[in-house]
Parts: C-alpha cells; structure tokens; sequence
C-alpha cells in the first residue's frame, strides 16, 4: 500500500499543473477588452411590446387616535447604589532584590594556529 502514495502525489502534481494554464488562460481573456457590438439594424414590421399595468396598491385603514393627550404615570425614581467600603491593603515588605553578576570582559581570543588550511602539495 504504501509504494503507491508517491504516483499518488505525482498524480496529483500533474493534474494540478495542467490546470494551471486553463487557469491563465481564464485571466487573459478576463483582461481583454471585449470587441464592440454592431449596432443591429431596426426591422420596421415587428409590433412594439408593451407591459399590462402594474395593479394599484390598495390603501391600509388608518387607525384613529385618540384626540386628547391621556399624560402617562411619572417614572419611579431610580434607587442610588450603596457606599462600598474601601479595603485598606496592608504595606509590602521591604524586600531588596538580587545583583545581577556582571560577565567579565575577556580580551580578544588569540588565534589557534593548528586550525590553519593545509599547505598546499606541489604537483610533480
């Protein structure tokens, strides 16, 4: 089962690139301005089409109001929040915090001269 799974990617691979050019050909031909349509020339025998009429819209019944204004009941009074009481936090200790050591600044690191490329052989 498992010598099959790379001609199954290959497969694929392939199909993908042959759909690829169907695809810039799809876009080329989105870019192109399309040609102008002729004017068609008018055939003067032929009955002109018209609509029916749009039928009416039929008119709702309106409500009737009342002609004196009834005045509505005052708004209750919106009750006030309660005081809350302020927490006092105890003060922090006095903790002091660690040094960070400081790196040495070493001098410049000598060269190993064993790490220098062969001489090179001379060819007889």
């Amino acid at each position: 089962m498992a010598s099959y799974n790379p001609f199954i990617i290959a497969f694929f691979l392939a199909l993908s690139f042959l759909n690829m050019d169907k695809s810039l050909a799809a876009r080329s031909l989105l870019q192109t301005t399309p040609p102008a349509i002729p004017n068609l020339p008018s055939i003067p025998n032929l009955p002109k089409t018209t609509l029916p009429p749009l039928p009416t819209i039929p008119s709702l019944p309106q409500p009737t109001l009342p002609t004196t204004q009834t005045s509505l009941p005052p708004l209750p009074s919106i009750p006030t929040m309660p005081t809350i009481p302020q927490a006092t936090l105890p003060p922090l200790p006095a903790t002091s915090l660690p040094t960070i050591p400081s790196i040495p600044n070493f001098p410049t690191i000598p060269s190993i001269s064993f790490l220098s490329p062969p001489p090179a052989t001379s060819s007889p």
